[in-house]
């Protein structure tokens, strides 16, 4: 028999109302919200649920992401749904880990304030960017990475077809020109303000693993795929390593979802915001099952 994995969303999923309908409907999904406030020090109600600036600052974005994606999966846990693997891309591995119980959810949520906070001030907003790039053929964008003048580098690997690109704004922009002019079908700046899992934020990353040395990390109860090794990773020591280095490391969703695969997974349910991880599954494997719960109507289907 298969095994299921939950996978996460990360940063750009964000959006005002998210995780709404299980707040209002979910007693636990409403504690967790309460619980992600206390910890974070300031309101994920009003953040996660009211038009505002807040959402898209990577300080505030990365706790209210990661609350309502986890105020869906307490919903998910108390209908019984059961689970063998967990992974999450980028900040959705903060939410993968809770699942897998390796993080307190208190944990989780001063872990990522952190973060956002150590990302933030390493580069100032506006001074890096992330453009993701769309390819019906292979391209050599690590070549073209590498010839372009200033920092810029592969930040992610979604799904074949589709690569991510992140550094300096400038950088970006003349590597998805020269990437576009190789064959690239589109090239789509996306809604960051930084230059995530570039070589730029190295001292956030440190900072990070550094910060990580006050957490308890236990060994996850369920096998966790880290978006740095794609792998299997158990360690808490080397958790809290890989966490520091993913900050400024390639995100390699596509080979963690081929290692799941090869595993035993062949059912995906991603948890959270949008339907991002549910499109990269399916380009990557059109075998496996995928679905997604981002409504209370989505988990009622499932059940």
């Amino acid at each position: 028999m298969g095994m299921t994995a939950f996978i996460f969303p990360g940063q750009g999923a964000q959006y005002a109302g998210m995780a709404k309908e299980f707040y209002d409907t979910c007693a636990g999904s409403r504690r967790v919200f309460e619980e992600a406030s206390e910890a974070a020090g300031f309101s994920l109600e009003e953040i996660c649920f009211t038009e505002n600036e807040k959402i898209n600052m990577t300080k505030y974005t990365q706790p209210a992401l990661l609350t309502a994606s986890c105020a869906i999966l307490q919903a998910v846990r108390d209908a019984g749904l059961a689970v063998d693997m967990t992974a999450g891309l980028s900040l959705g591995e903060y939410c993968a880990l809770v699942a897998a119980g390796a993080f307190s959810f208190a944990d989780a949520v001063k872990v990522v304030c952190r973060r956002g906070v150590f990302m933030a001030e390493e580069v100032p907003s506006g001074q890096g960017g992330m453009t993701a790039v769309l390819s019906r053929k292979p391209l050599p964008a690590e070549e073209i990475c590498r010839e372009t003048p200033g920092t810029v580098s592969v930040a992610n690997y979604n799904c074949p077809g589709q690569q991510v690109i992140s550094g300096e704004k400038a950088a970006v922009d003349a590597a998805a020109a020269k990437l576009l002019k190789a064959g690239a079908s589109r090239a789509v700046p996306l809604n960051v303000d930084g230059p995530f899992h570039s070589p730029m934020l190295a001292g956030a990353g440190a900072k990070l693993r550094h910060f990580l040395d006050c957490v308890v990390i236990q060994r996850p109860k369920i096998s966790f795929i880290s978006n740095v090794t794609a792998h299997e990773e158990r360690d808490p020591d080397r958790l809290r390593e890989l966490l520091g280095r993913q900050v400024y490391s390639p995100v390699l969703w596509q080979q963690s979802v081929e290692y799941m695969i090869a595993a035993g997974a062949d059912t995906f349910i991603e948890i959270g915001p949008g339907r991002t991880l549910s499109g990269f599954v399916r380009k990557i494997d059109r075998s496996v099952r995928v679905c997604n719960i981002e409504k209370t109507e989505d988990l009622e289907r499932i059940l």
